[in-house]
């Protein structure tokens, strides 16, 4: 077994443990406000990054860790564990779907293994670096060509009311040539379903190293192009099969 296969089955051994611990969903709520009044952290948000966090030292003691809710260690090993306790906090407090845990392991070239597990849909997505992508267990491909006019892409919205000003600048110019939008309130499962075609393209504003890095080499290991560029003062990630990817870039507004 290879040093990626034994990451990757770390990581999803841990994101599965920290799937049964959120589905014990509490009776009442400790809020954390973040960037805006909007953007929330829960006490399982915390509860959940410190048992990977934990989980991960276990096995791994040398090994550097990035997480959202604050996890920060310098990798002595080479290695980094970029994680999401709960990627779709909001949909998690709501009781909606599709939040999940996102866990990728990088080197000094990028992420070699990760997963993005998502337990209210049945659903895990992982990959290794050059293993391919997979949705429990079996291989997935990103949609390949697809025309612009026959797109379904999927998206969401800043916690900076103020950005969304722009974002709905592309939506609105987006939209009449598409032919449909979705909003699934999870950056990572957005990428994944771009990679396992259930969606055909991706455009959000404003993504952090955690939410990309497992679904970034899930996406990208299904055949999908994943890019982040700088737009109107943010950050905007364009997610597609090569064809709709060049598309999408070229009807983005300057």
């Amino acid at each position: 077994m290879s040093i990626n296969d034994e990451l990757l089955g770390l990581a999803r051994t841990i994101a599965e443990k920290a799937g049964h611990l959120l589905l014990d969903r509490p009776a009442s709520w400790d809020l954390t406000y973040k960037s805006t009044a909007i953007d929330i952290a829960t006490q399982m948000d915390i509860a959940s990054e410190k048992l990977i966090v934990n989980a991960i030292l276990a096995a791994r003691p040398d090994d550097g860790i990035i997480g959202e809710e604050g996890a920060d260690r310098t990798s002595k090993s080479g290695y980094t564990w970029v994680i999401d306790p709960v990627d779709g906090t909001v949909n998690y407090f709501y009781g909606l779907p599709a939040w999940n845990i996102s866990i990728a392991v990088k080197d000094a070239e990028g992420a070699v293994a990760g997963v993005v597990h998502a337990p209210t849909i049945d659903s895990t997505w992982f990959a290794t670096r050059g293993g391919g992508a997979f949705l429990n267990g079996v291989s997935i491909a990103c949609n390949e060509p697809i025309e612009l006019n026959r797109a379904l892409i999927s998206t969401g919205f800043a916690y900076d009311v103020r950005d969304r000003v722009n974002q709905l600048d592309y939506i609105n110019h987006l939209l009449p040539k598409i032919r449909d939008l979705r909003r699934i309130g999870s950056a990572a499962v957005d990428i994944c379903c771009v990679a396992t075609g259930m969606v055909d393209g991706y455009v959000e504003t404003g993504l952090k190293e955690w939410d990309l890095a497992a679904a970034q080499l899930i996406a990208t290991e299904a055949g999908a192009i994943v890019t982040t560029h700088s737009w109107r003062g943010m950050d905007l990630t364009v997610a597609g099969g090569r064809s709709l990817h060049g598309q999408l870039m070229r009807e983005i507004p300057a």
